[in-house]
Parts: C-alpha cells; sequence; structure tokens
C-alpha cells in the first residue's frame, strides 16, 4: 500500500468488501499499528501513535457504524467531540452543560450549532440521539468529527444505507467541507458516488492498490473491472 493525499482534495478510497478500506484507515488512526512500514501527516511520522494523539494532530473520522452517547442530545454529541484544553474529557464538557455554562462552553454550543446547520441537522439539535434514524445518526457522526476543525477528515461509508436523495446530500455536504479547507479522504464501496465525489480515487482488492488516478482513468482500468464484475 503506497498512498498519498494531496492537501485540499477529496480523495475516495473504493474496493470490494473486505478489501481493507477501514483497516487502512484504523491504521491511520491509530486504531491498529501496522506491522510495518510508515504513516506521515505533515511530514512527521505517527505511525503507532495513540488515536487520541493522532486526534490531536487534527485527523478526525467517523465510523461505519459507528455509535453516539445517547443520552445527549444532537447537539451534545456533536460537541464532545471537541478538543478542550484544560484537560477535561469532551464528553464531561458535554455533560456540565445544562449545569454550568463556561464562556467557553458557550462558544462550543454556537460552533456546534453552526455546523449542524452545515450538515442540515439544526432542526434536531435539542432531539436525544437514541431518537434518530440510521440516516440522522451519519449526519451528527460528521458533525461530531467537524468541530474539532480538523485538517484531514476521514469519512468510512458516509452514505451507506441511504437512498439516493440521501446520497446526494451526503455528496453536497462533503463538498462543502472542502471548500472549508478541510482535505477529505471517502471510503465507500459505491463507486457512482466515488467517482462523482472524488478529484483522485485509489482501488484497494484483498490489503493491495490495484489502481489509482483520475475517476475517469479508474472507471476504465481492466483490473478495476475485473475486482468489480469478474472474468470469465
Amino acid at each position: 500500500m503506497d498512498l498519498q493525499v494531496k492537501k485540499g482534495t477529496i480523495h475516495g478510497i473504493i474496493g470490494p468488501n473486505g478489501s481493507g478500506k477501514t483497516t487502512f484507515f484504523n491504521c491511520v488512526t491509530g486504531l491498529l499499528k501496522p506491522d510495518e512500514g510508515s504513516i506521515l501527516f505533515e511530514s512527521a511520522d505517527i505511525t503507532g501513535q495513540k488515536p487520541e494523539a493522532i486526534a490531536n494532530r487534527g485527523i478526525r473520522r467517523t465510523f461505519q457504524a459507528g455509535k453516539l452517547v445517547p443520552g445527549l442530545t444532537v447537539i451534545g454529541n456533536v460537541m464532545s467531540g471537541v478538543n478542550d484544553p484544560v484537560g477535561r474529557s469532551s464528553l464531561e464538557v458535554a455533560l456540565r452543560l445544562p449545569f454550568v455554562r463556561s464562556k467557553r462552553e458557550s462558544e462550543i454550543e454556537e460552533q456546534a450549532t453552526r455546523i449542524l446547520g452545515l450538515v442540515g441537522m439544526e432542526a434536531s439539535a435539542g432531539r436525544w440521539a437514541s431518537d434518530l434514524v440510521w440516516t440522522e445518526r451519519q449526519l451528527v457522526q460528521i458533525g461530531r468529527a467537524l468541530i474539532a476543525a480538523p485538517k484531514l477528515l476521514l469519512l468510512d461509508e458516509p452514505a451507506s444505507g441511504m437512498g439516493t436523495k440521501e446520497m446526494e446530500k451526503v455528496e453536497e455536504i462533503i463538498r462543502k467541507i472542502r471548500e472549508m479547507g478541510v482535505t477529505v479522504v471517502v471510503v465507500s464501496h459505491d463507486v457512482k458516488m466515488l467517482m462523482n465525489l472524488s478529484d483522485r480515487v485509489t482501488v484497494l482488492n484483498f490489503g493491495e492498490k490495484i489502481a489509482e488516478g483520475m475517476p475517469e482513468e479508474v472507471q476504465k482500468d481492466p483490473r478495476v473491472l475485473e475486482a468489480y464484475l469478474g472474468v470469465e
């Protein structure tokens, strides 16, 4: 695996189920330590660092089946993703909000409100996370990752389980995130979505990169067609 992501772009990673897409994300974000090789972010070697250390460098992610805190509201879940400089956990900040409102917590809430507007969930700010449907949870996940103002955002199957209109909404949100100056890497098994969205595409199969390039180039690559369609 040899992959470079250009700053300010949307980089798509596609591949059949089991091709290694989520494993790759887990290595980048510190949930798995690679057996060998190096992971560099802004020229710094982050290989094997703890997830919280990598997150504090400016890398945030969502999960294919990520969980929200059911006992928090939508806005509370988004706020729980913030970096807190005074050493408390971000979840503690969110849980304290109804009782103690510092200036910083008010600022966090204002930022969370803006982010909910970006992902189209501002009307649901006060709802409990446990009441959300799948699509809404995915959008809140994106908001929770954004509140820390990441430099690099990794999205793992952000439109999984969604219909066409919902998927188009997610594509629009991702483009807006790029316009904010955030580099985005999107993992998906949905070829059409990734080809419409990405500036550059990497294709994995059985844990290896088999193709990479502009979307229109990758779609014509015989190795990609074989991986998805098979050959006689």
